[in-house]
């Protein structure tokens, strides 16, 4: 019971690192092209770039210093609070850029999310207390009030501690660089990477740093102890040689997309099917980055994603040699290593990729005390797959990976002729909980993805490519759709009556509020309406809450009941389960209101 409770303990605390890293990199992630913008406008056009031009040159320093700061503080809000957090963040990033010469990257990640919490926050507590037709009064002076006093806060308390901080780490990175110590990091980085943590280390721990040497000595060799393709190369080649099965046959297609795709995630299952590969990864992590810091060079700016040719568009002006020679020295390593396990390893199944993906799942669901993922369990059952209406990929960027793994199941769900059920891909921290949601994501990755949607149907796999799993998905929803030609006719005949009927089947005991939402409404109407069903209500001697309010500030519960239009009313209903709908014609004056009134408490 013991040992249990600690597995249970070590898988949430994995969880909580995971969580709090993915937090870090995804205010970078999106930011990764104005990243690349920049290291691209140095790299060419900066006084010893390829083509040296002083007009465009004077673009460097205001992107380094106001630009990528400010897009990250955005981010960073956006994040916690959506656009007012975002706007609160960026006015508040500000205080901590102002008189400072150094790139505010961490003063950003910090300014951005406090901005947005602090707005939150404030908007809990006064929002509610706003009078109708007050709103946008209340929204854009308490939003600049708060910038301005965060603003202020950062330049004086923030900065300071930041620029102490930035000079302190600054040193101890050149100091682990000048005694050569740096290669040591990859002991740490590389199992990192393979628990699904690759993104957390490289864009929110590296990046930044790496940003900041750049931009006072013109390169970095940070940007390459994640991104190097080199390690991850070397171990697909020796399954390419050395393999057995499935992992054998895949390992070519894997190593392509890994090293021109720039996609790592896709070598990781193979390391974890033979844990000890992990010294190959490992190896080929330090002998790479030894061979990068001996021949002293690094990147101008973010290789995102860690492919081949963005490293060397990334790559400063006589530096190529050097580059290719730490991901081919790191390639080499890896291969020997991996080839020596290989070779080493004599079962018969070890080879199997797929065999071994699912008795890993089972592993680890054991280890989480509880069978197989419900979703692996729903794939048994053609019905458990009838309320499904989107699919999403989830992985912990939202790019690469799960877009490859959108990519094939979108193909898969056409050829079987299945439509109006879209398939994309997301990161696992922009999830939302809504009904008929199918989440596909990363074994490693599943406790967060079920945390941020509960409700979903959830189904985890340990390799994007591996496309069993999708099989049985597409097999499902193409036989539900043909249990009965009817079917679809039957439920647009019920959903009619029930619309004609909704009023009556409302539970008016549980109601206690009327909510009025404004999305994809105009704002002005639904205001009004909100002032007007105010008015009935007062003259009724009622006195139930009536707010206007955004769809994503509603609260899933049967106590609210919100009146929205019919062309509302679909996205309304895919966001929420459990909150009473009416839907009507027109907002400020519905035959419905005057039941309604009257049937309330």
């Amino acid at each position: 019971m013991e040992e249990k409770a600690t597995k249970i303990q070590k898988s949430s605390l994995k969880t909580k690192v995971q969580k709090f890293g993915t937090s870090l990199s995804s205010m970078i992630m999106p930011n990764i092209s104005s990243l690349i913008a920049w290291g691209l406008i140095t790299a060419i056009f900066m006084a010893a770039g390829w083509w040296p031009n002083a007009k465009i040159a004077t673009l460097i320093d205001p992107m380094k210093l106001y630009l990528i700061p400010l897009l990250i503080a955005y981010v960073g809000g956006r994040m916690v609070y959506n656009e007012r957090g975002a706007v609160v963040g960026a006015i508040a990033v500000m205080g901590v850029i102002v008189g400072s010469n150094i790139p505010m990257f961490l003063g950003a990640m910090i300014m951005g999310p406090l901005g947005g919490w602090c707005m939150k926050k404030f908007d809990q507590v006064f929002r509610d207390k706003i009078k109708t037709g007050f709103e946008m009064l209340y929204d854009n002076f308490s939003s600049g009030i708060m910038g301005m006093i965060l603003a202020i806060f950062g330049l004086f308390i923030v900065n300071p501690l930041v620029v102490a901080g930035n000079n302190l780490i600054s040193k101890g990175v050149d100091w682990i660089i000048s005694i050569h110590m740096l290669p040591l990091a990859n002991i740490f980085i590389e199992p990192a990477k393979v628990l699904f943590l690759n993104n957390a280390v490289g864009n929110g721990i590296l990046v930044p740093l790496g940003i900041q040497q750049s931009a006072s000595v013109g390169k970095s060799i940070l940007f390459l102890l994640e991104a190097d393709p080199g390690p991850g190369l070397g171990i697909l080649l020796a399954f390419m040689i050395f393999g057995k099965g499935m992992a054998k046959a895949s390992a070519p297609g894997a190593a392509i997309i890994q090293f021109f795709g720039g996609i790592h995630e896709i070598y990781f299952p193979y390391v974890l099917m033979k844990p000890a590969l992990i010294l190959a990864a490992i190896a080929g992590g330090v002998s790479g980055t030894f061979t990068f810091s001996l021949l002293g060079t690094g990147l101008k700016a973010a290789a995102s994603p860690g492919s081949i040719i963005a490293v060397l568009l990334m790559t400063p002006k006589g530096n190529y040699l050097q580059i290719l020679t730490g991901v081919a020295v790191a390639a080499v390593v890896s291969f020997v290593v991996a080839a020596l396990i290989l070779k080493a390893d004599k079962s018969e199944d070890t080879g199997d990729l797929s065999a071994n993906q699912a008795k890993m799942e089972q592993m680890k669901a054991a280890s989480k005390g509880k069978d197989l993922p419900s979703a692996q369990a729903a794939t048994q059952s053609v019905k458990a797959y009838k309320d499904v209406k989107r699919i999403i990929f989830a992985c912990d960027a939202g790019m690469g990976s799960s877009a490859m793994g959108a990519s094939l199941l979108r193909d898969k769900v056409k050829k079987a002729g299945i439509k109006n059920i879209p398939v994309t891909n997301t990161s696992i921290s922009r999830l939302k909980d809504e009904d008929g949601l199918l989440v596909i994501t990363q074994a490693e990755l599943a406790d967060r993805a079920q945390q941020k949607t509960p409700s979903a149907m959830h189904i985890a796999v340990d390799n994007f490519l591996s496309s069993n799993k999708y099989d049985e998905v597409v097999l499902n929803l193409k036989t539900l759709s043909q249990i009965d030609p009817q079917a679809a006719k039957k439920e647009a005949v019920s959903k009619a009556a029930q619309t004609s009927d909704q009023i009556s089947q409302l539970d008016f005991q549980a109601i206690k509020e009327v909510d009025f939402i404004h999305h994809d409404q105009h704002v002005g109407s639904a205001t009004m309406a909100t002032s007007l069903f105010k008015d009935r209500l007062k003259k009724a001697g009622k006195h139930v809450p009536v707010k206007n309010m955004e769809i994503d500030d509603l609260d899933d519960s049967q106590a609210h009941l919100v009146i929205v239009t019919k062309e509302a009313e679909k996205n309304l209903k895919l966001r929420y389960t459990e909150i009473q709908v009416v839907s009507v014609d027109n907002l400020l004056e519905a035959k419905e209101y005057d039941y309604i009134v009257e049937h309330l408490a």
